[in-house]
Order: C-alpha cells, then sequence, then structure tokens
C-alpha cells in the first residue's frame, strides 16, 4: 500500500483545504511530518485513517467529537481525500462526515448525512466511480489492505507510546492489545463457547438432579408412614451417587406399602361381617316397633271414630232437609225476580212524575194519554208561524248584507278619492326609474367587458401558485424518494455482506455424503460449515435488492414528476404574465402590475363582480319600470271607474232599504200573538214538544207498574204452594234451610270420611301380627341404628384405608418407573457434562491437566509474541549494535499464568532480564524494534500485503547522536524494499538530518501544512 496525494477541508485544526504530496515526500525515503505542539501532526494521520476506515484512532472517534475544524466557514464542508495504490490499483477515497449546514430555505441548520465515494483509476478512461456506500467501500477496503482500522494504526500508523508501555506492561495488558492485532477473538470465542456449554450441560445435570429429588419428595407423601420408616437421602443436586441412593430408597419405600396393604385387606373382611350381622338385628328391631307403632295408633283412631258418632248423625239430617230445600228453590228465584221487576217498575214511574205538575202526581194511564193529545193538536197550529219567524230573520241579514256594502262603498270612495290626489307624483317617479335603468344597462355592458379578462388573469394566477405549491411538494417527494433509495440501497448491502459472510453455510446445506463439493472438490465433508446468528438467505438479499430497485423507481418517478410540474409552472407562469399585457392592452385604466399576486386579482374581480350584478340588477328592472307604469295608468282608470259605480249603489240602496222595513214590521205583530210567553216561535214549539214526551213517559211507567204487580202475586202463590209440598211449614223456612252445592258437598265428604275410617279401624283391629306384637316388651330400634351405624363406619374406615393403601401402591410404583426413565435419560447428559467440563478446564487454564495454567487464547498470543519478538530482535541488534535482543517467556511470576512474558537477553551481562529495567533511550529503540517487528508480522497475517508508507509517532528526543544514527539507519534501510517511512516529531535534530519534511504551521485561521523537499523548495 502506497499513499500519493492527501486532501483535508475543514477537519480538525486546518480550516481550509490542504494538499499533502506524499509521491514528492516519499522521493527520499524517510520524510519528517513536524510541527508545534497542537499544529495538527496527529491531525494528519488521523485524516489518513479517517479516509481508509470512517473513523479516527482511539479516543479522538470517542461520541461527541466533531471532526469538524472550528476555523471552518459555515458553507465549506468538512471532507477528506486520499489517493492511494493498494494490491495493484490506484484509487481515490472521498469521505464527508455527518455534519450541520445552513438550510437552503429559511433560517438555521440542519444535519447533512455522511457521504463517502470510491473511485478508481484507468489508464484508458480515466477515474472511474466505483460506490457511494459506505459499507461496500469499507468492505472493499479491508479486503484490499488485509487489516482493521486497529491493526492498521498499530502498524502502519506506528504509536512509540504505546509500544513503550506494551514493554512494560504485564501479561494481561500485553494479551489484550495482541489480541486486538491478531484477532484471536475464535480462540477466545473457543473458551467462552466451552464455557458456556459446561454451564448448561452443568445446569442440565443439576435441573435433572433436581427433578429426581422433587420426584423423591413425592415418593415420600406418596408412602406417608411406609416413608418414614427409612428416610430419604440427604444427597445435593450434582453430587455422584445421587440417582443410585433415591432409587434404592423407593425400593424400601415400596416394600413397605406393600405389607400395609396386606393388613388393609384383612381389617377389611372382619368389618364386613360386624356390619352383616348388625343389619340383620336392625332390621328386626324395626319390624317389631311398626307393628307395635301401627296397634297403638289403630285404638287411637277407633276411640276417635267413636266420639265422632253423633257429629256424623247430624250432618246427615242436614244434608236430608237441604236437599228437600232444592225442591222450592225455583219457585223462591222467581219470587224474588218478581219483586226486583216490581221495583224497578216503580222506581222509574216516581222518576217520570217529576217533571209533571203537582195536578197530575196521581193521574192515571188514560189521564195522561188524554192531555198528550191535546198538547200534539196545539203543537201542529204552529207551522204558519216558524215560517214567518225565518222571514223575518231573512230580513234583518239582507239590512245587515245592506248595511256592510254601504260601508264598503264609503271605504272604496275615499281610497279611490286619496290615491287619485297623488297620481302626478307617481307618474312622475316611475318615469325617473325607467330612465335610471337605461343608464345601468350601459355601465352593466362596461363592466362586463372588464370582468372577463380580470377573471382569466385570476385562474392564470392561481393555476401559477397551484403548481408552485405542486412543485415544492415534488421537491419534497423526490428528497424522501432519494433518501429511501440510499436506505434501501445501504439495508441491501448490508444483507448481502451477511450472506457472503456465511456463504460457506449455505454452499454447506448443499453437501451430500459421497458427491465431490463444488468448492474444494473433495468427497469427504467431516466439518461443514454452519450459519451464524443473523444469517440470511438469497430470498431475503433479493427482497432487500428488490426494495432497493423500487425505491430507484420510485426516486426515478420522483425525478420525472418534479421535471413535469416544473414544466407546467413555467407554462402557467408565461400565461400568466401573457394575460396581464393582453389585459392592460384591453383596459388601459385597469392597472396593476405585469404578475400581480391572486390575492389581489381576486379582491379586483370580487369588486367588479358586485358593481356588475348591482347595474345588472338594476339595468334588469327596466322592463318592470315600465310595466308599472302601464299598471299604475290601468289603475287610475279603474279607480275613477270604480268610485262612480260605487255612487250609484248607494242611491239603489236606500229605496231597498226602505221595502224591508215595511215587511219587517207585518211580520212583528203576526209573531208577537203566536209565541205567547216564549221569546219565539221555536221555543214554544220546544216548551210543547217537551211537555208531550213527560206524558208519554209517564204513562207508560204507570201501565209498566200495574202489569209487575200482576206478576209479583202471582209468584207468591206459586212459592207458597211448592213450600207446603215440600213439607215446610211456611216459604222462609224453606229458604232459611238451602245450602250452597259447595256446602252440600263438604257434608257429603265428612259423611264419607267417618265411614270409611270406622271400616278401616275394624279392619286393623282385626289384624293378628299386631295384637302378637303389642303383647312383646317394647322394641329399642335406636340401640340398634347405633350399633349398625358403628359397624358401618368401621366398615367405611377399613374400605378407604384399603382402597388408601392401594392407591399408595400404584403411586408409589408410578413414581418409581418416572424416577427410574429420569436416571436413564440423564445418563448421556451427565457423561457430556463431565467430557465439556474436561475441555473448558484445559482451555481455561484451570484444569490439572494444563500445567503452566495457560488460557488458549493467551497459547495462540504467546507463538504470535515469539514470532514478533524474533522480528523485533534483527533490527534491536543493529539499534543496539548487537548488545540487546527481546525472547518470549512463558514462565509463571507471581501466581499468575504464564504465557506472555517478554525479557530482553544483554549480550555484555550474558544475562535475561525484564524489559522494564531498559532505560529511556533503551526503551525507545526497543520499543521502536518490537513496533517493527510487530509490523511486519502482522503484515505477514494480512496475507503479505507490502506496506509502501509507514509512519512512526514521537520518542527520538530521547537518544544520544550515536544511537539515533543507529536508529536513522534502520529506518533507512526500509527503503530497500521500496517503503517510504515519515517520522512524526519535534526533535529540532531531525530536521537537519531528514531533508525531505512535511511541517504543520499553527495560523489564526487555523493550521495549514508546508511541504520542504531535498532542493529545500517548499510551500
Amino acid at each position: 500500500m502506497r499513499l500519493h496525494r492527501l486532501g483535508i477541508t475543514a477537519f480538525g485544526p486546518f480550516g481550509a483545504p490542504q494538499e499533502i504530496d506524499f509521491d514528492a515526500l516519499s522521493a527520499a525515503g524517510l520524510f519528517l511530518l513536524h510541527g508545534p505542539t497542537g499544529a495538527g501532526k496527529t491531525s494528519v494521520l488521523d485524516a489518513v485513517c479517517y479516509a481508509l476506515y470512517g473513523a479516527v484512532p482511539g479516543a479522538r472517534q470517542s461520541p461527541g467529537t466533531s471532526l469538524r475544524s472550528d476555523h471552518a466557514p459555515a458553507d465549506l464542508p468538512t471532507e477528506v481525500r486520499l489517493e492511494l495504490t493498494v494490491g495493484g490499483r490506484r484509487l481515490e477515497i472521498t469521505r464527508r462526515p455527518a455534519q450541520p449546514r445552513p438550510k437552503k430555505r429559511g433560517g438555521g441548520h440542519t444535519t447533512e448525512k455522511a457521504q463517502s465515494w470510491l473511485r478508481a483509476y484507468d489508464p484508458e478512461e480515466g477515474w472511474q466511480a466505483l460506490s457511494r456506500s459506505h459499507q461496500e467501500i469499507g468492505e472493499e477496503i479491508t479486503q484490499l489492505i488485509g487489516m482493521s482500522r486497529e491493526q492498521f494504526c498499530q502498524v502502519v500508523l506506528l504509536p512509540q507510546g504505546d509500544f513503550a508501555r506494551f514493554l512494560r506492561a504485564d501479561a494481561e495488558a500485553r494479551g489484550k492489545l495482541l489480541g486486538r492485532l491478531f484477532d484471536t477473538r475464535r480462540f477466545a470465542a473457543v473458551e467462552e463457547r466451552l464455557a458456556d456449554l459446561r454451564r448448561v450441560a452443568e445446569n442440565q445435570v443439576r435441573a435433572g438432579d433436581e427433578q429426581i429429588l422433587a420426584l423423591a419428595q413425592r415418593i415420600a407423601q406418596a408412602a406417608g408412614p411406609a416413608g418414614r420408616e427409612a428416610p430419604m437421602p440427604h444427597v445435593q443436586p450434582g453430587e455422584p451417587g445421587l440417582a443410585d441412593a433415591v432409587l434404592e430408597w423407593a425400593a424400601t419405600a415400596r416394600s413397605g406399602a406393600r405389607e400395609r396393604l396386606d393388613i388393609a385387606a384383612a381389617v377389611l373382611a372382619a368389618a364386613e361381617s360386624r356390619h352383616a350381622a348388625a343389619r340383620r338385628t336392625l332390621d328386626a328391631e324395626r319390624e317389631l316397633a311398626a307393628l307395635q307403632q301401627r296397634y297403638a295408633e289403630t285404638t287411637r283412631r277407633a276411640a276417635a271414630s267413636e266420639a265422632g258418632r253423633s257429629g256424623h248423625e247430624d250432618a246427615r239430617e242436614q244434608l236430608a232437609r237441604a236437599r228437600r230445600a232444592d225442591r222450592v228453590a225455583p219457585a223462591l228465584e222467581l219470587r224474588d225476580e218478581a219483586e226486583r221487576a216490581y221495583r224497578r217498575a216503580s222506581e222509574a214511574r216516581d222518576r217520570s212524575r217529576k217533571g209533571l205538575p203537582d195536578s197530575l202526581a196521581d193521574a192515571g194511564a188514560e189521564q195522561l194519554a188524554a192531555l198528550e193529545r191535546r198538547l200534539r193538536e196545539e203543537l201542529g197550529g204552529l207551522d204558519a208561524a216558524r215560517r214567518a219567524e225565518r222571514r223575518s230573520a231573512e230580513i234583518d241579514s239582507e239590512r245587515a248584507a245592506l248595511e256592510r256594502q254601504a260601508r264598503a262603498d264609503d271605504e272604496l270612495i275615499r281610497d279611490a278619492e286619496g290615491w287619485l290626489a297623488g297620481w302626478e307624483a307617481t307618474r312622475g317617479e316611475l318615469l325617473a326609474r325607467i330612465e335610471g335603468a337605461q343608464e345601468a344597462a350601459t355601465r352593466a355592458e362596461l363592466l362586463a367587458g372588464r370582468l372577463d379578462p380580470a377573471r382569466r388573469r385570476l385562474d392564470a394566477a392561481r393555476r401559477r401558485d397551484a403548481l408552485a405549491e405542486e412543485a415544492s411538494r415534488a421537491e419534497r417527494r423526490l428528497s424522501e424518494a432519494r433518501e429511501q433509495a440510499l436506505d434501501t440501497h445501504e439495508h441491501w448491502l448490508d444483507v448481502r455482506e451477511r450472506r457472503l459472510r456465511d456463504i460457506a453455510a449455505e454452499l454447506a446445506r448443499e453437501l451430500v455424503e459421497g458427491r465431490p463439493c463444488t468448492v474444494c472438490g473433495s468427497a469427504d465433508h467431516p466439518r461443514p460449515a454452519r450459519a451464524g446468528d443473523g444469517h440470511v438467505d438469497q430470498a431475503t438479499e433479493d427482497a432487500a435488492q428488490a426494495a432497493h430497485r423500487r425505491a430507484e423507481r420510485a426516486r426515478t418517478e420522483a425525478e420525472h414528476a418534479l421535471g413535469a410540474v416544473r414544466e407546467r409552472y413555467a407554462a402557467a407562469r408565461a400565461e400568466a404574465v401573457e394575460a396581464a399585457g393582453a389585459d392592460s392592452a384591453a383596459d388601459p385604466d385597469a392597472g396593476g402590475t405585469a404578475d400581480p399576486t391572486a390575492e389581489a386579482l381576486a379582491a379586483l374581480v370580487d369588486t367588479l363582480t358586485r358593481e356588475h350584478a348591482h347595474t345588472h340588477r338594476t339595468a334588469a328592472g327596466t322592463h318592470a319600470a315600465r310595466e308599472a307604469l302601464a299598471a299604475a295608468e290601468r289603475e287610475h282608470a279603474q279607480r275613477a271607474e270604480d268610485r262612480q259605480q260605487a255612487e250609484r249603489r248607494a242611491a239603489a240602496r236606500t229605496s231597498r232599504r226602505e221595502g224591508l222595513d215595511a215587511e219587517q214590521t207585518a211580520l212583528h205583530e203576526a209573531l208577537a200573538q203566536a209565541r205567547g210567553e216564549s221569546d219565539s216561535v221555536t221555543e214554544h214549539a220546544a216548551v210543547l214538544q217537551n211537555r208531550v214526551a213527560l206524558l208519554v213517559e209517564a204513562a207508560t211507567t204507570v201501565r209498566e207498574e200495574e202489569t209487575a204487580a200482576a206478576r209479583l202475586k202471582e209468584a207468591d202463590d206459586r212459592l207458597a204452594d211448592a213450600a207446603f209440598r215440600a213439607g215446610f211449614d211456611t216459604p222462609q223456612a224453606a229458604a232459611d234451610t238451602l245450602l250452597a252445592d259447595s256446602a252440600q258437598r263438604a257434608l257429603q265428604h265428612r259423611i264419607d270420611a267417618w265411614q270409611a275410617e270406622a271400616a278401616a279401624v275394624a279392619d286393623r283391629l282385626a289384624e293378628t301380627g299386631a295384637r302378637a306384637a303389642a303383647r312383646r316388651p317394647p322394641a329399642a330400634p335406636d340401640e340398634a341404628q347405633r350399633a349398625y351405624d358403628t359397624a358401618e363406619r368401621l366398615l367405611r374406615d377399613a374400605s378407604a384405608a384399603l382402597a388408601a393403601a392401594r392407591e399408595r401402591c400404584a403411586e408409589l410404583a408410578r413414581l418409581s418407573r418416572r424416577a427410574a426413565d429420569e436416571v436413564r435419560a440423564l445418563g448421556p447428559v451427565r457423561l457430556e457434562h463431565e467430557r465439556v467440563a474436561r475441555l473448558a478446564g484445559l482451555t481455561a487454564g484451570t484444569s490439572a491437566d494444563n500445567e503452566r495454567k495457560m488460557r488458549l487464547e493467551s497459547y495462540v498470543l504467546a507463538a504470535r509474541l515469539e514470532q514478533v519478538a524474533a522480528a523485533a530482535t534483527a533490527r534491536l541488534g543493529r539499534m543496539s549494535s548487537g548488545r540487546y535482543q527481546l525472547v518470549h517467556s512463558d514462565a509463571r511470576a507471581g501466581g499468575r499464568r504464564a504465557g506472555l512474558g517478554l525479557h530482553v537477553i544483554d549480550a555484555w551481562t550474558g544475562r535475561e532480564r525484564d524489559t522494564a529495567t531498559l532505560s529511556g533511550g533503551e526503551t525507545f529503540f526497543a520499543s521502536l524494534a518490537l513496533a517493527l517487528g510487530l509490523a511486519d508480522v502482522v503484515t505477514d497475517e494480512a496475507g503479505g500485503v507490502r506496506l509502501d508508507t509507514l509512519f512512526i509517532d514521537e520518542g527520538f528526543g530521547s537518544l544520544d547522536e550515536q544511537t539515533l544514527d543507529e536508529v536513522l539507519d534502520v529506518l533507512d534501510s526500509l527503503r530497500e524494499r521500496d517503503r517510504s517511512v515519515g517520522i512524526v516529531s519535534h526533535v529540532g535534530d531531525l530536521r537537519r538530518r531528514i531533508p525531505a519534511q512535511l511541517e504543520v504551521v499553527k495560523e489564526r485561521h487555523g493550521s495549514a501544512v508546508r511541504h520542504r523537499v531535498a532542493d529545500g523548495a517548499g510551500e
């Protein structure tokens, strides 16, 4: 790898753009990078690292640290551009970190995303773009250089302070640095993996032992007393022998349970015999008690039946009398009905006589009928009087109508005279209205000619503004589409990287035993690769690529849409300007600018529209005004005619009123004689009709009362005859004896019940068994029940004990089988745990088999350290005039683990001692030799990539002149393989010894770089 040119813009202390020509500096093979403290020497190396890896070394990349220069103007973006040759290809890398920039619209700042560009130089076609993806560029550079960022910073940018500390560090600190450089994470991962497997296996064994102990607890609970005879073994999960102890104890518990089962079966058989005997005794006592109770009850019922005999005879007598009275009941009902009819007729007669005069209070039916006929004859003579009365009312109505007509005509004459008095003024107003409407029509035509152009200008301006907003939205959509396309592109590259990282596992899935591998051709596949965490398949990569293509299509469509909207906006704006010019030509008085706003045009259109509408409405009234004048002239003639007709009608009404008055006078005299004391003939006729109706009702009720009295007398006679035939002295005696059907049924029920009870008692007294039981001693069923209950309880207890014993034996057998299954299943797990634990202890250095107590990663790093010490000794011998050489030591110190010790052999004393005993100058050139040796080893690890440009940072100030010459000779020897070495130092003596220099100068507006080459020229 050789650096050619570095461009720095607004990076670190460099505010202005800076260019560094490494080709010119490297011509001498050795060049010096110097400058005052804080000028930015290290920032040059940071820029190289950032261009390659997108990050700067160490803590300078910590969160919150900005790479942007505080001296740079706001519109100058931070950028690093590096031109280099690596792997036979000339490349140019340009990177910009995420940084704030002024907004394109409005005030304030916005954060611009980080950007990267990678180009390759083709001798025929020049520079060709390769990628803009951070991920793709990072993968390409890492693959070409063969080192990670940390390795590059240790190997190419040799930090002498770090290696001086490395010489004096303990084994743990050396292990951390070497682990980062040689990437021994896979060996540490093996240690962690084995430790994890050991923990998993140990947890599985413990979990299995805990399961066995849990089953043992359940066996102890199921065994009950049998389990307490032999205590459960006291062992902990993971202890050897746990399984055998639990199985042996379970067998003992099962044996005790079977013995208790045999005992329970014998107890149950004895309890069943006692229970059967107690049952027979209880049944005999219950039967004796029932017979004795039956006989005693029968005796009591016989006494009670005899005591109720007199009541039984009375009920029989009462029921017989009631049945004789039932024959008189129909006559009683007829007599009651006749009596009720007579009372109703008497009440109706009394009500009808209340409206008659007192003189007719005792009048008979014939007298009332004669008076009725006389009043009907008088009522028929009032028909002529009714007609005269109706005519008199008609005359009154006609005279009222004449009065209304007279008032209406008087009002019409007054209204016509008032209207005709203002006729000339009304006619003048209508003529003026016609003239104003004609002037408004002329004004409306003028405004219509201005309104249409104004509306065209407004439409054009609105289209222009709408397209401007649409263009803004299209720009936002294009920006979003670009960001989406970039995101999907980065996501696709990330998915592709993850798939390629585990492509071996994907190919391994296609391997078939016995068939050759498509990669290596071997038919044996001892260890096929396995997919790591986060591995993705071809479908996922295709989906990510399809999403990226869709996003690219969306971006292209957004660009086309924005172009189309901008074209339409330009056309609309031109149309608005053309419309404005045309409107100004058509109406010079319209005013306004050539490109007014839509709001101003809308206000103008609104004003013209309102004015045009007002004048149009006024002009539209021309016809109406003329019609109004014609209607007014017609109304003038009509009112004059109406006034004349009203005057003629008034004269005719006077003669008609006199004729009606004479006819009304004659009718009043005839009616006064016909209506008598009433106010009218109709009222007098109504009085006569009311009297006729009262007389008719009174005569009818008198006849009905006489008929009801005759029927009542007939019913009394029939009732007396029926009571005599039924054997009763009076009808009232028969009525008192009557009983309702429900009462008779109740008496019959009492009679039947007594007779049935007497027969039943007689039958039961004849039973011989009950009489024999009554002569025996009293039965004792309660005592027999208690004895039976005791026997039954003992039987249940014995049966439950036997069932529990059987269940206990079955449960113990089931749990014992489960325990045996668990022990068998745990056997392979326990063997696996022992194997994994032995391997984990060996790799972790804790096993007795590992004599040096050295971890696997330390063992690998010790081999690398031996290589580094050998490579460093080749240069250290020249720097120290053959006095010192570095050797690796795997001896243990202070009880710590062995493996990463580093000693120096002093040829003058012949003794091996610790590197911490070296002086300051010796420590510097020893660390320099160690750094160069480490660079050689790491380079070989990276696949032998040539490192044609190296940087060495500080430490030369501690050397004397002779040692400095020897060190510079060693560095100068690196040019033998066409290498260039840059020394970063501010030691003044180096400026005289190294002619090719790159000076970093502090300035008020930011640092700057100056080149000094062999001829003394600079910039």
